[in-house]
């Protein structure tokens, strides 16, 4: 179950599919003269137009809301985001005054000018959301991966419940709950299973606790009480280092001490006279407040039951307390029992596993709430935690965990894993079932399983191309980063960057979206000094290069050599042994008839050009938002239009000439999109172009 669903006026976040460009209707002129005149309060500017334009998909004049509802939902934002408040409000205003009556349902419709002046109010999250440039862009692929990784990790039935805790030793099915949770630092959240289901935080308020301390004492008189150094020993060791200090602040004596330090400035009153009653009523509300701001004003609860059974169990938490008390460790101004009794109190506040994943994210963000845009802790005091919880917050694991899987992390014996990917997102997974140190086992076995996904060690970054995926990256950006580099240096004779592709892990067979590969343009631009280097490798290696690869159209390098005529480079193919294929028919004869238009950034041309050719109507929407012309042609002056045709994406085509693409531009071998769809026997999509084709010149080479 994904979190956004809990608002019905929201679709579970989807990409946009071919067949939701085809359901849409058109509505009547006479019925959108009728709804509200509501004129943009200003001049409308280009980016804004550019993200309507990415909304219209039929370019009518009015976006369909839920259209927007799709966009924000996919992309991973709330729909009760607060970041989204003042547009929201301002478009269901608008509908309300607009709407007619159940039949003509024109509620729905939201024109140029009430759409741009109420994305106005949140410009700048919803320009980001629109044009996909969140920290996970393709975040709809991303939550369905994660997920995958849920439903194996569930299979897992390994450990049992604390039983030292009564209230923390559950049953059946309690035992069995599993729930995760994210938010990156954008505010993009994803949840699935049992995320609403309250559970204590234990031990995850250590770093809290931590963090509380550090932002009223700073981290100099902190470390005065507080070690920085794994103990090498229990987490609940009775044992302090050399300066006797608890060794950190993640084990039970560290927790106690920062416990201790919080409050500590007012534990005396105005007049100086102490007033414990009132003081340690207010130190605990200033710790629920803290709470509430860290996991975007969602309200913590608190379990009397489970403080009530911890508060008679807590043996070795007082034996801690007393022997730190017998090293004169505590401040002076501190008492042992309160200590104790605040310390409980904190493990016992109750969140879901959504709230928390917004306390990572809002430590992933440096100290700021993600989801309200609040700064809750200094970009400095977050720096100290993490570097606590990447050391010493997994228990007795700690050492194994930051060598397997790399991130600043705190476990806690109610089941809860909270991760920190710094900069990118806060992670959150809970299940009762602990493993001989105390660990949630399914939270280990997941947390294991992503960084085996994706790049997110820390020093991953220093592998290169691995097996990896990296989610800060769109798919497409990845595909056309790829592989549309490399073909781009190859066509303009770039060696260089041939070569540092290589270290880095290209390939030098990669093929384009028309099974094109580097060896292909660099004939046909007669780079012959990259044709050369080509050549020797396949001598070196002859599965490196294929020097008769194959394109769309079954043309080889050497064709395009015959093609473009360039004889030295037909005569050093020839001698390294390669042939010519199935494109002796094509010529250049009308390349220059109709030409589509070179822009000058090929990387974004390719993105454009691989979604086309993949049917993604969402990407695209994304890229317009962007300002990318959908004319915008590549090394071969290959279109959008023309990757559509041949791959019969007729709700891609709809969407181009919606916008007004140029029907008729032509290709390096004169092909317009109505030829390709031809060749490609992509009937509905020649029948689309042929129609339009009646209102423009333009004629097929049948």
């Amino acid at each position: 179950m994904n979190y956004s669903e809990k608002s019905s006026s929201f679709d579970r976040h989807r990409p946009m599919k071919q067949a939701d460009m085809h359901c849409r209707v058109s509505v009547p002129q006479s019925k959108l003269e009728r709804l509200p005149s509501v004129p943009s309060s200003e001049s409308v500017d280009e980016r804004e137009e550019r993200l309507f334009k990415s909304l219209d998909y039929g370019n009518h004049g009015y976006v369909l809301t839920s259209d927007l509802q799709r966009a924000l939902t996919n992309i991973g934002l709330a729909p009760n985001d607060r970041r989204l408040s003042e547009s929201m409000g301002a478009l269901t205003a608008f509908l309300k005054q607009a709407q007619l009556s159940e039949e003509e349902d024109t509620s729905r419709h939201i024109p140029r000018g009430p759409f741009i002046d109420a994305v106005r109010s949140n410009i700048v999250l919803i320009e980001r959301a629109l044009q996909g440039r969140m920290v996970i862009p393709d975040f709809r692929t991303f939550c369905d991966e994660v997920d995958a990784l849920y439903e194996r990790t569930k299979l897992n039935r390994q450990g049992a419940p604390a039983d030292y805790i009564p209230q923390l030793n559950l049953g059946e099915p309690d035992v069995d709950r599993f729930a995760m949770a994210l938010c990156t630092v954008d505010g993009q959240q994803h949840a699935t299973g049992d995320y609403e289901h309250r559970f204590t935080v234990q031990s995850a308020s250590k770093p809290v606790n931590y963090c509380m301390a550090l932002a009223e004492h700073g981290p100099e008189f902190v470390h005065e009480y507080i070690g920085q150094e794994p103990s090498g020993s229990s987490f609940n060791e009775l044992t302090l280092n050399k300066q006797n200090k608890p060794h950190n602040p993640m084990i039970n004596a560290g927790a106690l001490m920062s416990s201790s330090l919080i409050g500590l400035s007012g534990r005396t009153s105005g007049a100086g006279q102490e007033d414990p009653r009132a003081w340690a009523g207010e130190r605990f509300a200033h710790v629920m407040q803290t709470w509430r701001a860290l996991c975007g004003q969602e309200e913590p609860t608190f379990s009397t039951s489970v403080y009530l059974s911890e508060r008679e169990t807590a043996d070795r938490n007082h034996a801690l307390a007393y022997f730190m008390r017998e090293k004169r460790a505590f401040p002076s101004e501190a008492c042992l029992h309160d200590v104790l009794d605040f310390y409980i109190q904190c493990c016992s506040i109750e969140v879901t596993a959504q709230m928390m994943s917004v306390v990572a994210g809002t430590l992933a963000n440096g100290g700021v709430c993600p989801v309200t845009g609040e700064r809750v802790f200094s970009s400095e005091i977050v720096r100290h935690c993490l570097s606590m919880m990447s050391s010493c917050g997994m228990y007795d694991y700690s050492g194994e965990f930051a060598f397997k899987v790399g991130l600043p992390a705190k476990s806690s014996v109610s089941g809860v894993v909270m991760v920190v990917i710094p900069n990118v997102m806060g992670l959150c997974t809970w299940s009762p079932r602990l493993d001989e140190i105390g660990n949630s086992a399914r939270g280990l076995e997941f947390c294991q399983r992503l960084v085996d996904t994706y790049n997110f060690h820390n020093f991953d970054s220093l592998t290169g191309l691995s097996g990896k995926r990296d989610p800060r990256m769109d798919p497409i950006h990845q595909r056309a980063l790829s592989v549309n580099e490399m073909i781009l240096a190859a066509s303009k004779g770039d060696l260089g960057a041939i070569q540092d592709q290589l270290k880095r892990g290209s390939d030098l067979q990669c093929k384009d979206y028309d099974l094109r590969t580097p060896l292909h343009l660099a004939a046909a631009e007669n780079q012959l000094n990259v044709v050369g280097f080509f050549i020797e490798r396949q001598r070196l290696d002859p599965e490196s290069v294929n020097l008769n690869a194959r394109d769309r159209w079954g043309g080889t390098p050497l064709d395009d050599a015959y093609l473009q005529s360039h004889a030295e480079m037909i005569e050093l193919l020839e001698q390294a042994g390669a042939v010519r294929g199935d494109a002796r028919e094509r010529t250049l004869a009308q390349r220059n008839t109709h030409p589509a238009l070179v822009t000058s950034d090929p990387l974004k041309t390719g993105e454009l050009i691989w979604a086309a050719s993949r049917g993604n109507l969402t990407a695209i929407s994304k890229l317009v938002a962007q300002g990318v012309s959908l004319e915008a042609a590549d090394y071969d002056l290959r279109t959008a239009m023309h990757l559509a045709a041949a791959e019969g994406e007729t709700g891609v085509l709809r969407y181009l000439l919606a916008h007004g693409a140029t029907v008729n531009a032509r290709d390096r071998w004169g092909s317009t999109p109505l030829d390709e769809a031809i060749r490609h026997n992509a009937v509905d999509a020649a029948e689309l172009l042929r129609a339009k084709c009646e209102t423009v010149t333009c004629q097929a080479d049948e």
